[in-house]
């Protein structure tokens, strides 16, 4: 069983930036694929992000790509997101979860076996 907490959310004014982190205890952290996704109230939990197991390839949602950069720290048992160009469009609370399937990047929600309790991130004009 893998618990995950997410840190790092807050308010922040448009074209700001703010780290997420995702912290990981009680499996093996290196074994899983790690993603982030968001949700805003009365909308389906959306893809952000997500890395393989040992960090060699990334993949991104259309609308966040070039603004928002997932690693993760296996040592640390922490994955995180970096987001810069901050757009109120990208207020949610943010989940990051974990996927057995190690080498995987997989956009569908229902795939991932494990999930955090989430952070809000609100973006102001």
């Amino acid at each position: 069983q893998v618990q995950l907490v997410e840190s790092g959310g807050g308010l922040v004014q448009a074209g700001g930036s703010l780290r997420l982190s995702c912290a990981a205890s009680g499996g093996t952290f290196g074994s899983y694929a790690m993603g982030w996704f968001r949700q805003v109230p009365g909308k389906e939990r959306e893809f952000v992000a997500a890395i393989t197991s040992n960090g060699g390839r990334t993949d991104y949602a259309d609308s966040v790509k070039g603004r928002f950069t997932i690693s993760r720290d296996n040592a640390k048992n922490t994955v995180y997101l970096q987001m810069n160009s901050l757009k109120p469009e990208d207020t949610a609370v943010y989940y990051c979860a974990a996927d057995a399937a190690a080498w995987s990047t997989s956009k569908l929600k229902y795939v991932y076996d494990y999930w955090g309790q989430g952070t809000q991130v609100t973006v102001s004009s």
